[in-house]
């Protein structure tokens, strides 16, 4: 018989190892006492110290899953390989369970009372906010402009309130908190809204561009400001009707134009024209007009005048230039007898100035044959004067640049038209020009005959000379109540 005999090395699977490790906050890195620490096979179980620390001092050398437990947190799994003799150091990085951690209650706003009036420019918002599980909470409280739409977002607040500053006048705005505490989604609250003081005396209106949109911004002679309309959409022209109260305005309306009103902050916009929108040769540079009483108001579509009532109704037709011009400016007098106007060629050009009773007849020439831009036009209380800006240079181009434009005021008496002397420096342009409310003085508009510089709203009196003065830096088409 023939024996064979193998033999296999044996491994030897005895001995030991250390597990060193700690479980920590995978935020804060804070460390995480009594968190129950064990193997995967199975072997013993240990808690971390209070400073998060654990150790298996004698393991069987072998591959093991290690697992950290802890209320509050997920789970988690570490793989390790023990040898004899050595240390394996194992760090958990645990999570915070939200499975039962609740969000937040919802806050509740507290001041200003939803809807307030006559609102500070400067004050407190407050709410409460309240959490089951008393985590902590931060706030987030977004505000919104209604009349520009531009949204503030104040973000992590600790407490429950909020001063806030530098608010525009006649401003309605709109808030809203957002609760966290840091686990769960946000809580938000309802959306409340405040309106802050009324605005002191607003006697100016004019426009700024602002993002490429015309927008219309009312001040007093003191300087201060408030943004009337959005710098969203394209508004301007704004003329004031002292007897009722409203701001009218142009804006665009898709790819046409209308006259809207408004309050005197901004609110209760109305759309007046519709079916005949008012429209010219070039919009930066057509007007209308209200009737005294504020019940109606005139504008031009091309070569047609329309009459309308301040609620939309009432729309007729009251006028067609004879030659087919267009017509670019009107002004009724306060009177209602006599409506001033302004027509040019397709090119803004061949302008004549005129002044047609309620029934369309012609009462008297002003202006007529003239090389140039005309623009701005405004009659006096007594019917008398009638002021207009020209450029005395005649030059016209396709752009409509103007090169010297001055302030003229034409006399019914007299039947002659006389410069207003402004101090107005070389190479700039005044333009649209209006009386004063006492008519000693005119405001218009002041820029370099560039065509690109910055404009500026201005006022001089129509007798002395060397009383120019900047009233808004920036502004242009003024209006003065």
């Amino acid at each position: 018989m023939l024996f064979v005999s193998c033999s296999e090395e044996q491994i030897d699977d005895s001995g030991m190892g250390i597990v060193k490790g700690r479980v920590v906050d995978s935020e804060t890195f804070e460390p995480i006492a009594n968190a129950r620490v064990l193997t995967s096979p199975t072997t013993s179980t240990y808690f971390s110290d209070k400073d998060g620390y654990f150790e298996f001092s004698e393991i069987l050398v072998g591959k093991y899953s290690f697992q950290a437990q802890k209320d509050g947190y997920i789970s988690k799994f570490e793989p390790a390989t023990v040898t004899k003799n050595t240390t394996v150091q194992i760090i958990f990085e645990l999570d915070i369970s939200t499975a039962n951690n609740k969000p937040p209650e919802i806050p509740l706003l507290t001041a200003p009372a939803d809807d307030a009036k006559g609102q500070a420019l400067k004050l407190n918002l407050t709410w409460t906010a309240t959490d089951k599980e008393l985590d902590p909470l931060t706030f987030t409280v977004t505000l919104k402009n209604g009349t520009t739409d531009v949204i503030t977002t104040f973000k992590d607040i600790k407490t429950p309130s909020l001063e806030i500053s530098g608010l525009s006048y006649s401003t309605k705005y709109y808030w809203q908190v957002s609760s966290s505490d840091g686990i769960n989604a946000p809580s938000n609250s309802v959306t409340r809204s405040f309106t802050t003081l009324a605005f002191p005396n607003p006697r100016f209106l004019y426009v700024k561009k602002v993002n490429s949109n015309n927008v219309i911004y009312t001040a007093d002679e003191a300087g201060n400001e408030l943004q009337l309309s959005s710098s969203e959409v394209n508004s301007f022209r704004p003329k004031k009707n002292l007897q009722i109260k409203k701001i009218a305005y142009i804006s665009s309306d898709g790819s046409q134009n209308q006259i809207y009103t408004m309050n005197p902050d901004g609110s209760s916009v109305f759309k007046v024209t519709n079916s005949i929108p008012i429209a010219g040769f070039n919009m930066e540079h057509v007007s209308y007009s209200w009737s005294t009483n504020g019940s109606q108001l005139i504008y031009p579509n091309f070569d047609k005048l329309y009459q309308i009532n301040a609620n939309g109704s009432g729309l007729v037709q009251l006028f067609k230039t004879p030659n087919g011009k267009f017509i670019s400016e009107c002004d009724w007098s306060q009177d209602g007898s006599q409506i001033v106007l302004k027509v040019n060629d397709i090119s803004g050009y061949n302008v004549e100035i005129y002044v047609i009773n309620s029934a369309g007849a012609l009462l008297y020439q002003v202006l007529s044959g003239l090389s140039g831009a005309v623009s701005g036009l405004n009659i006096s209380v007594d019917n008398r004067n009638i002021v207009y800006t020209r450029d005395v240079s005649g030059y016209q181009s396709a752009n409509y640049r103007r090169l010297d434009s001055r302030i003229f005021m034409y006399n019914r008496v007299t039947n002659a038209s006389t410069e207003i002397d402004t101090s107005k420096p070389n190479g700039f342009n005044d333009l649209d020009v209006k009386f004063s409310p006492n008519e000693a003085e005119v405001i218009f508009t002041s820029t370099s005959n560039d065509g690109i510089s910055i404009k500026n709203v201005v006022k001089a009196s129509i007798n002395d000379v060397d009383t120019r003065v900047i009233l808004f830096s920036g502004g242009s088409m003024p209006e003065w109540k």
